[in-house]
This record gives C-alpha cells, sequence and structure tokens, in this order.
C-alpha cells in the first residue's frame, strides 16, 4: 500500500471513532429513584438540578420515575445517580448510605427492603 492510501484509510478510521464517541448534548434519560412525597420530590430534583449539565428533570411520586435532560459532554448518568444517593434517595444503581437516608424527614423514609433497590440494610 502506498502512504497515500494508508493516510485516507487512517483519516477515514478517525472520522467513524470520533463519530461514535459523539456525545448527546440534549440526552433524553428516565430511571427510577425511591422516595415518597412532595419533600421527596424537591429534594431528588434540586440534587440533580445542581449537577452541571442537566437541563431539566422532574420526578414523579406517582411512579418514582426521574425524567431528565442532559448534556453528555459535561456529565454521565452515574454523577446523577451519585448525587442523588447523596440527599438520601436510592436508585437502581447507587444506593444512598446509611448516614444520608437517616438524615431524611421521617415521612421521607421510604421502605429500603425492596429487591429492585438492593438488599435489607437494617
Amino acid at each position: 500500500m502506498s502512504k497515500k492510501t494508508l493516510l485516507i484509510i487512517a483519516i477515514l478510521f478517525i472520522g467513524v471513532s470520533t463519530q461514535a464517541q459523539k456525545k448527546n448534548k440534549n440526552a433524553k434519560i428516565t430511571f427510577e429513584v425511591n422516595g415518597i412525597c412532595e419533600m421527596c420530590k424537591d429534594r431528588i430534583e434540586k440534587a440533580v438540578l445542581k449537577t452541571k449539565g442537566v437541563k431539566f428533570c422532574s420526578w414523579s411520586i406517582e411512579t418514582h420515575q426521574l425524567s431528565l435532560i442532559m448534556d453528555e459532554r459535561k456529565v454521565d448518568e452515574l454523577t446523577i445517580h451519585k448525587n442523588i444517593a447523596a440527599v438520601g434517595h436510592d436508585t437502581k444503581k447507587v444506593k444512598a448510605t446509611d448516614e444520608a437516608y437517616n438524615n431524611l424527614h421521617g415521612c421521607c423514609k421510604y421502605d429500603r427492603v425492596n429487591p429492585q433497590y438492593g438488599t435489607q440494610d437494617h
């Protein structure tokens, strides 16, 4: 192969690799977050909205689903799960520490003995 052919192949490969790794600036994701009431909703949404790169979020008391729009160039989904757990709410990917959970208001203490949120800790 000539140097010119190798150069063309290299440029095409780099172009395809870059395209495959392109991050969405308006990624829409939904996942479950454990909580109970309006105070939980406020706490969860504040934790998510404080995360750099999150543009919008809404948590449903009825379904426990958190829907959000985020810039994948600035934040990844796991960071959002960690920020939610830090304020006392479990997700399927990150469980809140006992300390964070115990700091929740009494009416916000959801049942942590739930298979979809890991094992019993009490």
